[in-house]
């Protein structure tokens, strides 16, 4: 009996193949343009931040995944088409980061602080939000961001 290894050989193929569930990104991929942000906190202060903008779920599912630095000013806000409950996560992502998770108001509806660079544990809006804001782990603490504190930007009712 004749053996043909071409199936046997595709498969393997496909075993070993990488896998990837988000587009290809460079290590250490460079920010997209900028929009400015601001956060009013509740003590009176404005905090202005430049932000990337990720909208498409491409661009949402990358996130900032296989950055190495964010600047102290400078985030992510990943905007919705409308409120619902989301879900981050960390994976490839270098960096511990602060989650803002946003009503369509601009108030921040809860902020989870110091992600785990890597995690794979779920980390909940834990109700509906139209968009999370990352920034640099460490920013909510430093500044006094909290929830009930006001994000401004073209994205949110003024």
């Amino acid at each position: 009996m004749k053996r043909c290894w071409l199936p046997a050989l595709l498969m393997l193929a496909i075993l070993i193949a990488p896998v990837r569930d988000v587009p290809a990104q460079t290590p250490g991929g460079k920010p997209g343009p900028m929009e400015p942000l601001a956060i009013h906190t509740s003590d009176g202060k404005s905090h202005a931040f430049q932000v990337e903008i990720a909208r498409t779920p491409e661009e949402q599912a990358r996130g900032l995944m296989f950055r190495e630095s964010l600047a102290a000013d400078a985030g992510m806000l990943f905007l919705y088409t409308r409120e619902e409950w989301q879900a981050m996560w960390m994976k490839n992502t270098l960096i511990p980061l602060d989650m803002l998770f946003i009503r369509e108001d601009g108030r921040i509806f809860r902020v989870h602080e110091r992600a785990v660079p890597g995690s794979l544990d779920t980390i909940s809006s834990r109700g509906r939000v139209l968009a999370v804001l990352e920034l640099r782990g460490g920013t909510a603490a430093r500044l006094g961001i909290k929830a009930g504190d006001r994000v401004e930007h073209a994205a949110f009712a003024p």
